[in-house]
């Protein structure tokens, strides 16, 4: 039996890559566990990034999502995820520094996790009984109108530097796009249609569309342009020769440099276009559902986030209303 405990030994630390500390028939039984829900996770991710479609990065995510679940909560077994080993680490996640934004990507992860498991058939916790942690409203930093005019106006010369930078700004307000996005954005777009076709997340595809404003200086760039690369936004030397796809680090650069030189005294970046997009639109009454669709999110929750900020209805009242008594 000593030398069969043995072989078993060595076999776990092959199969999990690291040292294993058991010798008796009951730890072996307990590897064998961990190892079944190893398996079940790797299946899931396989079928995230197969079935789903979802990006690597969505995959790398869940993998660490998943994978402190099973070390912080000590299950060895798929039937040890009960709805009372979830609980215990939703405690160690609420009474740990993690953000509640982060904590919920953790108990989305597990929930999806074990929708999968039931889909396939395995009795394990209903995911229906976990809930999100509630999560305070996000404040959003908006520029305002003469920031927002003053810093699209920035880059003044005729050179390539800074038509490509006056084509990003404008392409970014006028469109809404994601700093990934906007940099996977290829040089063969129909200018007179100003109509791009964009992956988002989740491989979603989606219809932006180009303002007079930005048609006209990705025009006047693209026209300058003495390079065949075919992404729209490149990286520049010195002298201005392209250097291939321009980087989100690169944008956030110029984003910066470009907000400093338009006066503006706070930390700007290319986000904070996105939600300058938005808010315009809504305060301008586009409805929400079409501002979602034109953003690329998949809850509108997400879009709601903007709304506090463009009620004009809720405006209007209170200027209506509010101390009167005063007048």
């Amino acid at each position: 039996m000593q030398n069969l405990s043995g072989f078993c030994d060595k076999y776990f630390n092959f199969c999990c890559n690291k040292p294993y500390f058991a010798t008796h028939n009951g730890d072996i039984i307990k590897a064998m566990a961990i190892r079944e829900i190893e398996k079940f996770i790797k299946d899931y991710l396989d079928y995230l990034e197969i079935e789903k479609n979802r990006s690597p990065k969505t995959r790398e995510n869940y993998e660490r999502y998943l994978k402190v679940f099973v070390e912080k909560s000590g299950v060895s077994s798929i039937e040890d995820i009960t709805e009372e080993n979830i609980r215990k680490f939703r405690l160690q996640l609420a009474r740990s520094p993690i953000k509640k934004i982060t904590q919920s990507y953790y108990v989305i992860a597990l929930r999806n996790f074990l929708k999968y498991l039931i889909k396939r058939g395995i009795d394990v916790a209903s995911p229906e009984t976990i809930e999100l942690p509630k999560i305070a409203r996000r404040d959003i930093d908006v520029l305002d109108y003469n920031e927002l005019t003053r810093l699209l106006e920035a880059p003044k010369n005729e050179d390539i530097r800074a038509l490509r930078d006056k084509a990003i700004l404008e392409t970014l307000f006028s469109t809404g796009l994601r700093l990934s996005e906007l940099c996977n954005l290829k040089r063969k777009i129909d200018l007179i249609r100003g109509e791009i076709s964009v992956r988002g997340k989740g491989e979603k595809l989606r219809v932006v569309f180009l303002s007079d404003g930005a048609k006209s200086s990705i025009k006047k760039y693209l026209d300058k342009r003495g390079d065949t690369d075919e992404a729209l936004f490149v990286s520049l030397t010195k002298a201005g020769n392209a250097l291939g796809k321009i980087t989100p680090r690169a944008v956030q650069r110029l984003v910066e440099t470009r907000a400093k030189e338009a006066g503006i005294p706070k930390k700007v970046h290319p986000h904070q276009l996105r939600h300058s997009f938005a808010t315009d639109l809504l305060i301008n009454g586009a409805d929400l559902r079409s501002v979602q669709e034109l953003l690329g999110h998949s809850n509108i929750s997400t879009t709601q986030v903007y709304t506090h900020l463009t009620n004009k209805e809720l405006r209007e009242i209170h200027e209506t209303f509010h101390a009167r008594r005063r007048e």
